[in-house]
């Protein structure tokens, strides 16, 4: 995984730096990254992984596409 990043622009900026395919919004903490297809974002508790709710896209999107995205997936979705 990448560094974390505070928006969708600083996300793709990372994933272009480090040649990473995808883009991350983690709702459950609240950052923003760049990673490997697959990847799974989450935390380790007590040992245990537990994976966070988290909105990933194609890093070759732009940073106003990712936000549209994310902006209409949670106007959909808005219990998600």
């Amino acid at each position: 995984m990448a560094g974390m990043a505070a928006s969708w622009r600083e996300a793709k900026e990372c994933a272009v730096r480090e040649g990473l395919p995808q883009v991350y919004h983690d709702c459950d903490d609240n950052v923003y990254g760049a990673c490997g297809t697959g990847e799974p974002q989450g935390s380790f508790r007590g040992g245990v992984f537990i994976e966070h709710r988290c909105i990933c896209m194609p890093s070759h999107l732009s940073a106003d596409e990712l936000e549209e995205k994310e902006k209409r997936f949670r106007s959909e979705n808005p219990d998600w």
